[in-house]
Parts: structure tokens; C-alpha cells; sequence
């Protein structure tokens, strides 16, 4: 009985128990299950076993959960996998996306970081404008102050100072070379104080030595004036003799006058140390000097000849355009730099528009292309003619502070336009020609792009003339003779041309492998050949727009390269041995080379007149292939002959070669009768031979 009196006890409790330790903070669960072990002995044991009924039921709440929501689980774990596969391509059109929009926004940060460095620069320069534009007056001023100083014009020195102390200087008063100026005003006027009061010294002594003399004849000139008045006074009527005593009384007054200056004057001399009566009587006393001594010629502004000034603005004009030149130098060359050489393309009809308004190009058939059509010339040669605009017009604004004439203007202007073309425009073309990453494609579009800027210079002329209202049928105009700028490039770039399609037929010809002694052909040109020849197709292509000479001349002079170059892997002095086998296969690779030349890969080429490039070729592997050499020697030195282009020189190396080689073939077969035969005749033959190039020799 006791034991289930404890049993009823502890449920109560345990169930107490079980419900703090499930609904109170993990920090108060220790005292309470240290409360199970403290109660009586087999207190644990049951309610470990109320502890596992508890958990039973919880288990089976959970368990009836679960399979009340199974179904909508396995629906959600469904709808997963269903989405797992579209999450996916989501993800990687977001990835890819994302990627696209990085690289898309680099440039947008690169160009938005030029705009926020172009706008910075912007700003500083036009603020750096605004202070100059401030500073520069005040600056003219001080210099013009020290101009009239030098030419000791002290009064026009003294306003010159005033309208800097009241007007300019307080516009710039927070700088430092104006406080220098300031402090060096008060010293200026204290020069020109000593000055002046030095020369009105002087003045004043000169007056005092001649005093006598000019006292005499002012008193002569009164008296005959006087004199004078008084005839004339007999002489008329009481109605003009009031007014010749009118008249008589004006030398009196004008004798008072002077007196009263005289006075004036002394007082001035006793009264030195009165400021505004010096400025005043100085003043007065250069003006009447001025007026006196400064009487301008008619061919003089303020009586000082400008003939040499004006050679030194011309001298000044062409140190001005040099600089011009240079600088344009480099613009040039950071044109040619960033072309890419390839012509411009275009999707739009703005596009177009933006091309034409920079470049005047009018081609008909391509305004009829439809979109997205390309111009022929590259990049470079809207900036170059862009460029050209604005040297001219840095030229003219030089040349516009001379006061010259519209004509003289015009003709300064072409001369200088003529320099930047023939001088400048030339160097860099020339230069850009000559640099070893410059391909034959990019050669091509240089042609293309002169071509275009030589038909350009009209434009610029009518430009000069717009500038200028100096029509071009003037007698003296100037005209632009830089057109031989572009004529020397093309020239120059087509050269080019021929040098390099030589250089990439030797890295070809370089990679040939012959073997020299091989008993059979293989059937087949070599692969070094017809990679050759496929470049050159290629390439030719490319020449389709040049001018139809330059394509032709081109593809015959890689024809006429390729078969000397041929001619000389056969005769090279290092090659000792060669079977017949080898010539086979060499006549293989001539034929792949004749069959291209007759293919016209270029238009404009009358008859076989490429095939002739190899013609020298055809007529020396005939006769090895044939073995004629009856007729060879026959015939040698008649206008008709099979083999007219066939040298004894080249026949003789070439048959040494093989003769050599037969000799080695053959040592085990000497004794077969057809053998000993080819022998002999290949013996027989070298003879003849070389007795005719030593009859040729000796004839020499």
C-alpha cells in the first residue's frame, strides 16, 4: 500500500516534471531532473517509464502528422525534381546573362570613366581659361606700363597706373604676382618723379639761356603785327575801324596773356613741391613737345616705321606652321595606329549619314546597296581628312592677326596645306609602309584609302576658297600640289607589296623537301606547292580591288618570283644528286605552278602571257623528260628552236647532277647492256655540252 501511495504520488509529479522540462528554457532543465534523483528510489525507474510513454505518444502525434501530410510532401518532393531541371537552365541563363552584362558594362565603365576624365579635364580647363581670362588684362596692362616706360612716356605711364590701381589689379588682388606689382607701382612713380622733375629742370634752364633771343623776336613779331593792324586801320572806313581796334587790342591781350603764363610759370618753378601743379604744367609742357617734334609721316601709324615688325611676324608665322607640323605628326601617326585597316562598315542609314558628313565620298553604286553594306576606304581616312580641316584652319588663325590680304591669306594657307601633305602626310605614310607588322592586306587598303584622299584634295581646295573668297582661277593662286603625296605612298605601298609576296613565296619555297634521289614520282604535287598556290589564289582575291596594273603586276611578278626560285632549288651548288625520279616529280609541282597561271587568277592578262613566267621551267624539264637532246644540240642558236630558252649552262649543271646519280645507281648493274647505254649517252652528251659553252666562252 505504501509503495502504490508513492506510486499515485510521483505521477503527479512526474507528469509536473515532464511539463517544465518541455515548455520551460534548457537553463532551468538541470534543477529539475536533479529533483527526479532526490525523491525516492524508485523514482527514476518510473519516470523513465513515464518518460518513454510520453515520448510513445508524441511519436505517434508525429507519425499520425506525417501521414496526414505525406501525400502533399511527396507532391512538393514531385514538383521539385519537376522544377529541378527548369532551375538549371534558369541558372545558367542568369550565369550566362550576368557574364554578358559584365563584359557589356565593362566598356560602359571604361567609356564612363574617360567621359568622368574628359568632364574633370573639361572643367579644369575652362576654369583655368576663366583665371587666365582675368589675369590676361591685368598682365597686357603691366606689360604696355613697361613698354611706356622704356619709350619714356611717363604721363601715358602715370594713367597706365591709375587704371591698374583702381580697375585691373582689384580683379586679381588675391594672387601673387599682383601683390608684386602692387609693391613695385610706388617705386615706378617715384622713377618717374625724378625723371620728370630732371627734365622740367632742364626745360626750364634752356628757357632762361635763350631768354634774350626769343624775348627780341617775340617783341619784333608783336611789333610788325601791330604795324600791320594800324595800315589797314587808315586805310578802311570808321565802320571797319571798330573793328581793326578790336583787332588792335588782340596782340595787347595776347601780350597779357603770355605774361600771365610767364607768372604762371614762376610760380610753378617756386611751387616744386606741389604735386597736381607738377603733373599739370608737365603735362602740358609734353603735349606742346609731342605736338611739336612727333609729326608723323604719311607712311607711319604713330611715326616709327613697322617694315621689320611685320618680317618678324612672318618669321614668327613660319616657326608657328613648323610647330603646327610637328604636332600634326602625331596626330597622324596615332590615326594610322588605331586603324584597323578594313573597310568601314556600315548598318544604317545614320550610320551612312555620320560617314558622309565627315568624308566627301559619292559612289552611286553603293548608295543602291541595301544595309549593311561597307565604304571601301578604312577608318583613317575620314580622321586624316578631318585633321586636314583643322590644320588649316589653326593655320589661318594666325595668319588672320597680319593684316594682310584675302589673296596673300589664300596663298599662305596652301602653302602651309601643301607642306603638311608633302612633308608631314608623306613621312608617315611612308613610315606606316615600312613597319614589319603591316601585311600585304593591310598594304591593299592603304592603296585603297590614298586613292581616296588624293580625290579628296579638290574638296580641300574648295575649302581654302570658302575660307578665303579667293576663287581658283586667280592667276597667282597657289594650287595643292600634295596630290603627289599619295601618288609617291601608292607607289611605295605597291612596291611593298611585290617585297613582301616575294618574302611569303621564299618561307613557302623554304619548306620544300624534295628527295632528290627517289627511283618514282609520288604521283602527286608536292604539299609545299599547293599550299603555296592556294595562298596565292587567296590573296589575289584580295587584289580585286586594287587598280587592275597593280593586281597584274603583282600576280606576274609572283609568278616570275616563284619560277626563279624553283629554277635555283634545282641548280643550288650544295644539291649534288639528282634521279630522274626527283626531275618527275619536280615537272609535277611545275605543272600544279602552270596550271595556276593559266586559271587567270587576276583578270587582264592577254593569252598564256602568265604562263610565260615559267616558260624557261617547261622548256629544261621537256628536255630532261624527253631526253631530245639531238634536237637541243641541233637546233641550239636558231630563232626556231624546241628549246630556245634552255641555257647550255643550266642543261650541263643539271645533267652533272643526274649523271652522278646514275653513276651511283648502277654500280651493280653496269653490266645490263641499256644501262651501260644511258650511261654513255649521258657521257656523250656532258661533252657536248660543255664544248659548247666553251665555244660560247670563247666567242664571249
Amino acid at each position: 500500500m505504501a509503495e502504490s501511495g508513492e506510486g499515485l504520488g510521483t505521477v503527479p509529479e512526474h507528469e509536473r516534471i515532464l511539463q517544465e522540462i518541455q515548455s520551460t528554457d534548457t537553463a532551468c532543465v538541470g534543477p529539475t531532473l536533479r529533483s527526479v534523483y532526490d525523491d525516492q528510489p524508485n523514482a527514476h525507474k518510473k519516470f523513465m517509464e513515464k518518460l518513454d510513454a510520453c515520448i510513445r505518444n508524441h511519436d505517434k502525434e508525429i507519425e499520425k502528422m506525417c501521414n496526414f501530410h505525406h501525400q502533399g510532401f511527396v507532391d512538393a518532393i514531385t514538383e521539385l525534381l519537376k522544377v529541378r531541371a527548369d532551375a538549371e537552365k534558369l541558372k545558367v541563363q542568369v550565369t550566362d546573362t550576368n557574364r554578358r552584362f559584365q563584359d557589356a558594362g565593362k566598356e560602359v565603365i571604361v567609356q564612363t570613366e574617360d567621359i568622368i576624365r574628359c568632364r574633370i579635364q573639361q572643367r579644369n580647363i575652362t576654369t583655368v581659361v576663366e583665371k587666365l581670362q582675368l589675369c590676361l588684362p591685368v598682365l597686357e596692362m603691366y606689360s604696355k606700363l613697361k613698354e611706356q616706360m622704356s619709350a619714356k612716356r611717363y604721363y601715358s605711364a602715370l594713367k597706365t597706373m591709375e587704371q591698374l590701381e583702381n580697375v585691373y589689379f582689384p580683379r586679381v588682388s588675391q594672387y601673387r604676382f599682383c601683390q608684386l606689382m602692387i609693391e613695385n607701382l610706388p617705386k615706378l612713380r617715384e622713377d618717374i618723379k625724378e625723371i620728370s622733375m630732371s627734365d622740367l629742370k632742364d626745360f626750364l634752364e634752356s628757357i632762361r639761356k635763350h631768354s634774350d633771343k626769343i624775348g627780341e623776336t617775340a617783341m619784333k613779331q608783336a611789333q610788325q603785327q601791330k604795324t600791320f593792324h594800324i595800315t589797314l586801320q587808315k586805310q578802311n572806313n570808321v565802320k571797319f575801324g571798330k573793328n581793326m581796334y578790336v583787332n588792335d587790342r588782340i596782340p595787347e591781350e595776347r601780350d597779357e596773356i603770355e605774361l600771365k603764363h610767364g607768372f604762371e610759370e614762376e610760380d610753378e618753378n617756386e611751387e616744386e613741391g606741389d604735386e597736381e601743379t607738377f603733373e599739370n604744367y608737365y603735362r602740358k609742357q609734353r603735349k606742346k613737345q609731342a605736338r611739336l617734334v612727333l609729326q608723323p609721316q604719311s607712311n607711319m601709324g604713330y611715326g616709327f616705321p613697322v617694315n621689320r615688325l611685320f618680317d618678324l611676324l612672318f618669321e614668327i608665322r613660319d616657326q608657328y606652321n613648323e610647330t603646327l607640323l610637328k604636332k600634326w605628326a602625331g596626330v597622324f601617326r596615332d590615326i594610322f595606329e588605331e586603324d584597323n585597316y578594313s573597310p568601314i562598315p556600315i548598318v544604317s542609314e545614320e550610320e551612312y549619314k555620320v560617314v558622309i558628313s565627315k568624308f566627301p565620298f559619292q559612289d552611286p553604286d553603293l548608295e543602291k546597296q541595301p544595309f549593311p553594306k561597307k565604304f571601301p576606304m578604312s577608318q583613317s581616312v575620314p580622321h586624316i581628312y578631318i585633321q586636314v580641316k583643322e590644320f588649316i584652319y589653326a593655320s589661318l588663325k594666325f595668319s588672320e592677326s597680319l593684316h594682310r590680304s584675302s589673296t596673300e591669306i589664300d596663298d599662305m594657307l596652301r602653302k602651309s596645306t601643301n607642306l603638311l601633305l608633302t612633308r608631314t602626310l608623306s613621312s608617315c605614310l611612308l613610315n606606316l609602309i615600312r613597319k614589319p607588322h603591316i601585311g600585304l592586306t593591310e598594304l591593299v587598303q592603304i592603296i585603297i584609302n590614298t586613292t581616296h584622299l588624293e580625290q579628296a584634295c579638290k574638296y580641300l581646295e574648295d575649302f581654302i576658297t570658302n575660307i578665303t573668297n579667293i576663287s581658283q582661277e586667280t592667276v597667282h593662286t597657289t594650287r595643292l600640289y600634295g596630290l603627289s603625296t599619295f601618288k609617291d605612298a601608292r607607289h611605295a605601298a605597291e612596291g611593298e607589296i611585290y617585297t613582301k609576296l616575294n618574302q611569303k613565296i621564299d618561307e613557302f619555297v623554304q619548306l620544300a623537301d624534295y628527295d632528290w634521289t627517289m627511283s618514282e614520282p609520288d604521283g602527286r604535287a608536292s604539299g609545299y606547292l599547293m599550299d603555296l598556290i592556294n595562298f596565292l589564289r587567296s590573296i589575289f582575291q584580295v587584289f580585286t580591288h586594287l587598280p587592275g596594273k597593280v593586281a597584274q603586276t603583282a600576280c606576274m611578278s609572283a609568278c616570275q618570283h616563284l619560277s626563279t626560285s624553283l629554277m635555283q632549288m634545282l641548280l643550288d651548288s650544295e644539291l649534288k644528286q639528282i634521279s630522274m625520279g626527283a626531275v618527275q616529280q619536280f615537272n609535277l609541282d611545275v605543272i600544279q605552278c602552270e596550271l595556276f597561271a593559266s586559271s587567270e587568277p587576276v583578270p587582264g592578262f592577254q593569252g598564256d602571257t602568265l604562263q610565260l613566267a615559267f616558260i624557261d621551267l617547261r622548256q629544261l624539264l621537256d628536255l630532261f623528260m624527253v631526253w631530245d637532246w639531238s634536237t637541243y644540240l641541233a637546233d641550239y642558236g636558231q630563232p626556231a628552236s624546241k628549246y630556245l630558252r634552255v641555257n647550255p649552262n643550266t642543261a650541263l649543271t643539271l645533267l652533272e647532277k643526274m649523271k652522278d646519280t646514275s653513276k651511283k645507281n648502277n654500280i651493280f648493274a653496269q653490266f645490263r647492256k641499256n644501262d651501260r647505254d644511258k650511261q654513255k649517252l649521258i657521257e656523250t652528251v656532258v661533252k657536248q655540252l660543255r664544248s659548247l659553252v666553251n665555244g660560247m666562252s670563247q666567242h664571249t
